[in-house]
């Protein structure tokens, strides 16, 4: 996690220097602080920030991973990865719903952006639990 959190930490760094640098740059040229791009620039700093602490937070917790370790070998990170779903509807469902609550906010109808997020609610839950239930639950024994 080394690596993950020197990362986001460095981009929080150039993220909080642009946004100096924007600052100063077009208080001087325009005579006034654009807001929207130094206000932009800030709180994507932040939420890098806020990525790096938490990698950070969870290197101190755990082992060192081969990946952090210079005298690691390539070998040491052989193994299972993770469980990935070979195939899924879900996420086609959630893009739809969030396109149709997109839609709802630009035309800004209530009723659809309402409509769009209960959809999103339900795609969301869809996905988090389809190995749960139906066909595709997990056998115990």
């Amino acid at each position: 996690m080394k690596a993950e959190y020197r990362m986001f930490g460095g981009v929080a760094l150039f993220l909080f220097f642009a946004a100096a640098l924007y600052g100063f740059w077009t208080d001087g040229e325009t005579g006034h602080l654009e807001w929207v791009g130094v206000v932009a620039l800030i709180l994507s700093g932040l939420l890098c920030s806020m990525c790096a602490g938490f990698f950070w937070f969870v290197s101190r917790r755990i082992d060192l991973r081969p990946e952090d370790r210079a005298d690691a070998e390539i070998a040491e990170g052989a193994g299972e990865v993770g469980f990935f779903s070979p195939g899924s509807y879900w996420p086609f469902g959630l893009a739809l719903s969030c396109a149709l609550t997109a839609l709802g906010l630009v035309f800004f109808m209530w009723w659809l952006i309402a409509l769009g997020m209960l959809l999103v609610i339900s795609s969301a839950c869809g996905l988090l639990f389809e190995y749960y239930s139906g066909t595709r639950r997990p056998v115990e024994f």
